[in-house]
């Protein structure tokens, strides 16, 4: 008798779905897509789409009970993370974390909560629902602080704070980018060197590959909060990267985790300490679990797909990097309409791949969030003092508009 067709359906539908879609094809198994946008790319790609918002974890899960689905992921997608753990909880499926370990990590509230309470170095945080209980302990803040949303991704809605007047509106912004009507203000940690803002992958509980990174910004960006670029391999001192990755484990291990890839940020403050500023459940946007296959050779994006419907992974270790690797988010500095790509051909021959994700003509916006990217560059150096030197530089490339 011929083996039943897996099923697995994916919450979202943004171009960082199609290489899940991709491997999952490849292992034979049937997409479903959802979420309330149907002219999204993915939805192209997958073997059914179904209309559901992705945020109503009941609807999801009737639905998903309905097409007798073997797996659900949220692969860079934030506001289905909670959902996909809903569902799976419910179905008795594969999930990375159980519904209220996901509840934890996806409540930027929540989250800081739990690391201070179990020990971990953690900035001050508040979590509030109420402007107006925020403003009123205006007296209390440390200034410069951070205002956010407590369950968006991508910096959408954040805001750097350096006075009690400018809080109000960066409220008012941190709630317009909110699903659940909550934000946080906490203390602004300056970081030492770089951030680290890549993907991870934990088999049984155990992180079997972590993987750091660098963060760059674009500073003259809308939005200088939003990554403009990440290198690998990361400069962060090999001591503090050690310090992160036991306490890394031991966070998968108070929230009971199981296997899964998770998107996780830390840091090292100008105090010297190491942060853990997020970690969810789920492959990070802007394609890094794919720019990290190319720089280590590990298939993060295919063992995503596997565990999600109960196959077994392939054993990981960290990664050992090919070279010095950076990727480039393009994105425009003007509103126009795109016309074009230019290269340094001295960097040229440093160029693995070229992702565009707009054509000539078509509308582009300033860099406001990550939303605003019109695509990627993968880019392979020999030595960390060519990629020093490229990406300290200005003007080696440019998106050009009219």
């Amino acid at each position: 008798m011929q083996e039943k067709q897996k099923k697995l359906l994916l919450l979202g539908g943004s171009k960082f779905l199609m290489p899940v879609i991709r491997e999952a094809h490849a292992l034979g198994l049937y997409v479903i897509t959802c979420d309330y946008l149907p002219q999204n790319p993915a939805h192209r790609c997958s073997d059914e789409y179904r209309n559901v918002s992705i945020i109503e974890k009941d609807a999801v899960l009737e639905m998903a009970r309905e097409l007798r689905i073997d797996g659900v992921m949220s692969f860079a997608c934030d506001p289905g993370v909670v959902t996909a753990a809903y569902v799976a909880e419910k179905l008795g499926l594969p999930s990375p974390a159980s519904y209220e370990a996901a509840c934890v990590l996806q409540d930027k509230g929540r989250f800081r909560t739990f690391l201070r309470e179990n020990g971990f170095t953690v900035p001050w945080a508040r979590r509030y629902t109420e402007k107006g209980a925020a403003l009123r302990d205006a007296a209390a803040y440390t200034w410069p602080c951070i205002v956010k949303p407590v369950d968006s991704a991508g910096s959408k809605g954040v805001t750097r704070v350096d006075s009690a007047e400018a809080l109000s509106p960066a409220i008012d912004r941190a709630l317009d980018f909110s699903h659940g009507g909550a934000f946080i203000i906490e203390q602004f940690i300056a970081q030492r060197g770089y951030s680290s803002d890549t993907d991870c992958f934990v088999i049984d509980g155990r992180l079997a590959y972590c993987s750091f990174d660098e963060q760059h910004f674009d500073s003259s960006a809308e939005n200088p909060y939003t990554p403009a670029a990440y290198a690998w391999p990361s400069s962060m001192p090999a001591e503090i990267q050690e310090e992160l990755r036991r306490e890394l484990q031991r966070l998968m291990t108070l929230l009971g985790i199981r296997t899964g890839v998770f998107n996780i940020e830390t840091r090292q403050g100008v105090d010297g300490r190491a942060y853990i500023m997020e970690c969810t459940p789920r492959g990070g946007g802007n394609r890094l679990s794919e720019v990290l296959e190319m720089a280590s050779g590990v298939k993060l994006v295919q063992n995503a797909v596997r565990c999600s419907v109960g196959l077994p992974v392939d054993e990981m270790a960290d990664p050992v990097y090919t070279g010095h690797w950076a990727e480039i988010i393009l994105h425009s500095d003007t509103d126009g309409a795109f016309a074009g790509l230019w290269i340094d051909p001295a960097v040229q021959g440093a160029v693995r791949e070229t992702d565009l994700w707009v054509n000539p003509g078509d509308p582009v916006e300033r860099f406001s969030g990550a939303n605003k990217a019109i695509g990627t560059l993968v880019l392979n150096f020999p030595d960390r003092e060519t990629l020093d030197r490229t990406m300290s530089s200005d003007g080696w490339y440019r998106v050009l508009t009219e």
